[in-house]
């Protein structure tokens, strides 16, 4: 991808995240990466400045560049874009985002993806939480702003464990991977760690070869509480186990139109689910949906766009393996609180895992979502339009959260369409005239 990497860094106040950036921004791996705080004072930049850019950019000794946002972000990107094309600064390889604490990430990464100028030339390759061990515990239960930032991290760094207690870095440590079990947990002492493991936190990252596909999705953390739900057994959710299918006698079920409706969009190019969804704390429920047929792209794309503008709030994060109809490599899915980040394609199916039998997954994470949404959900994704109606329904949607997945090239699934390296093919059907 020729486009920019940026990553969001986050946390609450107090959260030790200006510590970090203060450490990291001396170190050589920062060379070629822009950061955007609000005030340089709050960096401690003031002995490693090499060159004043302007008034709102400096260099440092280590190759980063600091750049004040004073605002505006939009403002702040662009200015970067058009003053590294016009090479007045060197090429910038990344950019590093530092929001306020109590700041909501989802709106940073919505504007990333719906302003023209910035989607074009930059893409967001993952947020990065920082999370005080000593109080964060207390913030996620006070404050909603805390959690959110928890829920959408791809990466969390639990500050400060040099001076909090074993039972309460447990205590959060747990709480953490229940509102977010597929972001790993990087221990910080003393205020310093690695840039590395931000740098290559996203999907986006040249150096990111996704070494544990499962523990992305949050598959793993996922299994691990069905088993204990189950008494012992996780094999529920996977392909090939009873706990997949619906009930076949459930004439006297109150949902029966609805799993009636399940069964047979099974039939055609349906999404096998996971019946029910497993309870965390604080509200927060998962359930994994299926598909046992490849999807078409765009009645896929459009469909769950619908559902992340009636649900996006309650779906804190939905990830996954998308099948695509006409394709043979799988298009990696990741939405956040009714924002899409861009698709991206893997080289190949994994040959180990849950995934090596090539089938669609998509992991929800959702909170206080009631159990008639989720199967509401799961309906709709078992019986997807095609791609032709899925493109007249869109045609009036401004505000779709997937609109970025509708310009992705991919084949349009149409009988008796030929596809070519460099063509696609379809053929038109003239109706004479009577």
């Amino acid at each position: 991808m020729d486009r920019i990497p940026v990553n969001l860094l986050t946390g609450f106040l107090g959260s030790g995240k200006t510590t970090l950036l203060n450490h990291w921004v001396h170190l050589p791996a920062m060379a070629g990466v822009a950061v955007l705080v609000n005030e340089f004072g709050e960096v401690g930049i003031d002995h490693h400045l090499v060159d004043t850019v302007d008034e709102q950019m400096v260099l440092l000794d280590s190759g980063c560049l600091c750049c004040a946002m004073q605002g505006d972000l939009i403002g702040a990107l662009k200015n970067l874009a058009l003053r590294a094309s016009r090479r007045e600064i060197a090429p910038v390889t990344r950019v590093i985002i530092e929001t306020t604490g109590l700041a909501d990430p989802v709106p940073v990464l919505y504007t990333l993806m719906e302003d023209s100028f910035v989607a074009a030339r930059f893409v967001c390759d993952g947020v990065a939480t920082v999370v005080s061990a000593t109080h964060g515990l207390a913030q996620l239960r006070e404050f909603s702003e805390a959690t959110r930032q928890v829920v959408a991290a791809d990466l969390l760094f639990v500050t400060k464990c040099d001076r909090a207690t074993s039972a309460m870095q447990s205590a959060l440590q747990e709480a953490l991977h229940q509102l977010n079990p597929g972001a790993p947990q990087r221990q910080v002492r003393d205020g310093q760690d690695d840039a590395s493991a931000l740098l290559s936190c996203g999907l986006y990252s040249p150096t990111n070869k996704l070494p544990s596909l499962a523990q992305w999705l949050g598959e793993e953390a996922l299994q691990h509480a069905a088993a204990q739900q189950a008494g012992g057994s996780a094999s529920g959710w996977f392909p090939g186990s009873e706990s997949n299918a619906a009930p076949e006698n459930d004439e006297d079920a109150p949902g029966r139109p609805l799993a009636q409706r399940w069964r047979e969009g099974r039939d055609t190019r349906s999404a096998q689910a996971h019946r029910r969804p497993e309870a965390h704390t604080a509200g927060v429920s998962s359930f994994v949906v299926v598909f046992d047929r490849p999807v078409p792209w765009l009645g896929f794309a459009v469909t769950l766009g619908h559902i992340l503008s009636e649900h996006g709030r309650q779906l804190l994060r939905v990830k996954g393996l998308i099948n695509v109809a006409g394709t043979l490599r799988p298009q990696i899915i990741q939405c956040v609180q009714g924002v899409a980040y861009p698709s991206v394609t893997l080289p190949a199916w994994p040959k180990e895992g849950p995934f090596r039998d090539g089938c669609s997954r998509l992991v929800f994470i959702a909170r206080n979502l009631d159990p008639a949404h989720i199967e509401a959900i799961r309906a709709a994704l078992a019986q997807l339009p095609t791609d032709a109606i899925a493109l007249r329904m869109s045609s009036g949607d401004s505000m779709l959260p997937t609109r970025c997945w509708l310009s992705q090239r991919m084949p349009v699934s149409a009988p008796g369409a030929i596809e070519h390296e460099a063509w696609f093919i379809q053929p038109k059907r003239l109706r004479g005239r009577s």
